[in-house]
């Protein structure tokens, strides 16, 4: 019997051992983000768009700052911050789809394009510059100025998580 419970106790010891020399870690949002990797800056990203939303700008660099804020443990600072986001809007456009009898678009689609450069300052080997758009189809009957205040907050939810993924996600 004394045998067992000895042989009950190594095994144990040995078990916490093991696990406690073990670390997992895990993330909730994707970020896979270098320990040193500490700060963040988001600079304002202007509008060069042919058409232009003139809250859009403002909007979108507030997005995504943020998703940085909400999604990661990263400090935000107003410049060079270990990762850096910095860019312009290059597409705001509305164009007809879905077209139906006699020519006319059943949908239109609102795509927003951003140009964005990020730099990674503890690592510049994952420095990289990338073009994001996403989109949101609106029924055809609705003018841009009806439907553009409910649109252009999911297409800016749509750009800053394809953003995060990009950069600071492991996907």
């Amino acid at each position: 019997m004394k045998r067992n419970t000895i042989f009950v106790l190594l095994s144990v010891a040995m078990l916490s051992i093991v696990f406690a020399a073990c670390k997992i870690s895990y993330s909730f949002t994707g970020a896979s983000i270098a320990p040193n990797v500490k700060t963040f800056s988001v600079y304002y990203f202007p509008n060069r768009a042919k058409l232009v939303n003139p809250n859009l700008s403002q909007q979108f660099t507030d997005g995504l700052q943020e998703k940085l804020i909400k999604q990661t443990s990263l400090n935000q600072i107003s410049e060079n911050g270990d990762l850096e986001f910095n860019g312009q809007i290059t597409e705001y456009d509305v164009r007809p789809m879905n077209i139906v009898q006699g020519d006319l678009a059943a949908q239109n689609r609102l795509t927003i394009g951003i140009k964005v450069k990020f730099t990674n300052n503890k690592d510049h080997e994952q420095d990289w510059e990338k073009t994001f758009t996403a989109y949101e189809d609106f029924d055809s009957n609705n003018s841009l100025s009806t439907v553009e205040d409910s649109l252009v907050p999911e297409i800016i939810k749509k750009l800053t998580d394809d953003i995060f993924n990009a950069s600071v996600a492991n996907w």
